[in-house]
């Protein structure tokens, strides 16, 4: 792909099967993002909010394809200038999800 502003951290994120994984982004658009994905065949479950994880088995063919290599220090900075850091919603607390069930200290 030519003219692509797609970026790849190292594999160093230990996940599924044994296997170390990157992070697959774009600072432009995920329209770009996803047809760079959809050209390395990374299925679409791999999609995480603003980001694909990628396997250490096709780290290098991202590389071919055009992906920049950068640090994963990068990869949140570029996010964040570009406008497309989608960060994960703040979980409840367990006892604050009790809290919140409660009426009058009775359970819902």
């Amino acid at each position: 792909m030519c003219g692509v502003a797609v970026l790849i951290d190292a594999p160093m994120w230990p996940g599924p099967r044994g296997l170390c994984w990157s992070h697959l982004i774009s600072d432009v658009t995920f329209d770009e993002l996803h047809a760079f994905a959809a050209e390395l065949e990374l299925p679409p479950r791999l999609f995480e909010r603003d980001h694909y994880d990628v396997p250490e088995t096709l780290y290098d063919r991202a590389v071919l394809l055009g992906a920049e290599p950068v640090s994963c220090r990068a990869i949140v900075t570029r996010l964040h200038a570009a406008g497309l850091r989608r960060r994960k919603p703040p979980s409840v607390a367990p006892a604050q999800a009790r809290q919140d069930q409660q009426i009058g200290g009775r359970n819902l």
